[in-house]
């Protein structure tokens, strides 16, 4: 079983700085990311790091955001900085198995406030 847990979502000013933290069990992954959702919008990807520590970044966060991975705990982190309202969105935690499996979390909302 697959179990993928977030936390870190929250109300935070422009400006301001929140983390998100993802910690998925249950097995091992290639890859893990977070990608987010906006009303009327499409799931995006945000940010992705490898087992080796290669990262993606969506080009509207690119130095805003970083994000990291301890891969013994399986655990992911997205550092999110300079926010803007822009960012508000459901943000979710996603994990890829080797063979191509993805699994998600279940959505932590960040809302950034002008």
């Amino acid at each position: 079983q697959v179990q993928l847990v977030e936390s870190g979502g929250g109300l935070v000013q422009a400006g301001g700085s929140l983390r998100l933290s993802c910690t998925a069990s249950g097995s091992f992954f290639n890859a893990m990311g977070w990608y987010r959702q906006a009303p009327g919008k499409q799931r995006e990807l945000v940010a992705r790091i490898s087992g080796g520590g290669g990262t993606n970044y969506a080009d509207s966060v690119k130095g805003r955001f970083t994000i990291s991975r301890d891969v013994a705990k399986n655990t992911v982190v997205l550092q999110m900085n300079s926010l803007k309202p822009e960012d508000t969105a459901v943000y979710y935690c996603n994990a890829r198995k080797y063979d191509g499996s993805d699994y998600w979390g279940q959505g932590t909302q960040v809302t950034v406030s002008s």
